[in-house]
């Protein structure tokens, strides 16, 4: 659901999310209300962590859940990615406490009414996160993880950066080289289709 009726101030936004049990995008004044998913996505939603995790624990990188919002300070967007990773101290929104500036890896589950945003418009925003290292999208209907990673820039008077795209499938191993993991492509879907019956 979409609030766009009056243009919000990012305080009047900050406000809302605190008083709010959804959670909300935030862009130029307008308010989004995040979708939930299907179960098969909120298994990889918590997959992709626990995985991570155990690889993390004795680096300087620190995972985050879905629950802490992400805001890119040249484009206003605040969002909450499925997994934040910051490497080092966290760089806090000069305005927001409870936002961070700083990511080096962020994933996103993707779902069928996400993915174009996911990939296109949302992505030209992180890719404005002078931090970001490795952006992940996770298929919750194929194994399939895309791990785009953020390239130099060509020569110093050059200031475009490339970003190349590496795809791991069903028995692939995907390299998050940024915060020095890996991400089993078999052993995260196991997650999604064993269990109980």
């Amino acid at each position: 659901m979409s609030v766009h009726a009056v243009h919000y101030a990012w305080r009047q936004y900050v406000a809302l999310e605190a008083a709010s049990n959804v959670k909300h995008e935030y862009l130029d004044g307008q308010i989004d209300a995040m979708a939930g998913g299907t179960p098969e996505r909120a298994a990889l939603q918590l997959a992709v962590p626990n995985l991570l995790f155990p690889q993390l624990r004795a680096g300087r990188c620190r995972a985050y859940g879905s629950d802490l919002r992400v805001r890119v300070l040249a484009t206003g967007l605040a969002t909450y990615p499925d997994l934040t990773i910051v490497c080092g101290p966290r760089e806090i929104d000069p305005e927001d406490e409870n936002s961070v500036t700083n990511p080096t890896l962020l994933v996103e589950v993707l779902s069928e009414s996400t993915a174009a945003y996911d990939r296109g418009e949302k992505f030209a925003h992180y890719k404005r996160i002078p931090s970001l290292r490795q952006y992940v999208l996770v298929s919750p209907d194929e194994h399939r993880v895309e791990v785009w990673t953020r390239g130099a820039a060509r020569d110093a008077n050059d200031a475009s950066e490339t970003w190349t795209c590496a795809v791991a499938g069903d028995g692939d191993v995907a390299d998050l080289e940024s915060i020095g993991a890996r991400l089993d492509v078999r052993e995260l879907y196991a997650a999604v289709t064993e269990g109980p019956a």
